[in-house]
């Protein structure tokens, strides 16, 4: 299998995470669909990463596409339950991450529009988002020690990727004052080699 994406995308990473932590062995190759001369438009129509080639050429995308399979390839570290309401559980929390970035994503490309295109106002209606979502993501938590259950799920993965995210694009939103018990997760989190080598950088 390959992987295809860049260091820096959010989806890319949350679908390393879970390459990892299920001990999958995936080429990755660098690309972006935001470079000159990127091969991305003619593995995904839609021009987004990350892609997963299979053996047999089959290309998948979306990042919970993705990682849904990875988890169902591989029977060992179930990141997903196996019932029906358990795992709407946790792909619900992928979901609020997930969402969480497209806000922020939505942010950082309108901050690279030229002054005169840019529009404050669609930049504060994604702010918005990202703090209900964290307020969301902070309640469900509560003192929980996981997301779901007693141990790292999808869900974690999801939640670590996003905030690691805030972290590299949005480094003035302190997030972690306004929730700590976020904060503790996050910090967890990075104690695992399967986020802390996938930290995002240029």
């Amino acid at each position: 299998m390959k992987l295809v994406g860049s260091l820096t995308s959010p989806y890319v990473r949350k679908t390393r995470v879970v390459l990892a932590e299920k001990k999958i062995d995936c080429e990755f190759v660098i690309d972006s669909p935001w470079v000159d001369n990127s091969g991305v438009p003619d593995l995904n129509p839609l021009g987004k990463i990350p892609v997963l080639l299979l053996d047999d050429d089959t290309r998948l995308f979306d990042s919970r596409v993705i990682v849904e399979y990875l988890d169902g390839v591989a029977p060992n570290n179930k990141l997903l339950p196996s019932t029906a309401r358990e795992r709407a559980l946790v792909k619900r929390w992928e979901a609020l991450a997930d969402g969480m970035t497209d806000a922020a994503v939505t942010i950082v490309l309108e901050r690279r529009r030229p002054d005169d295109e840019r529009s404050a106002g669609w930049i504060a209606r994604h702010r918005v988002k990202i703090d209900r979502a964290l307020v969301a993501l902070a309640e469900d938590l509560g003192d929980g020690a996981w997301c779901h259950g007693n141990g790292i799920t999808l869900a974690d993965i999801a939640v670590g990727c996003a905030l690691g995210y805030l972290d590299f694009r949005m480094p003035e939103l302190d997030w972690r004052a306004a929730h700590p018990n976020l904060a503790r997760l996050q910090e967890k989190l990075m104690q695992r080699p399967s986020l802390a080598d996938t930290v995002p950088h240029e």
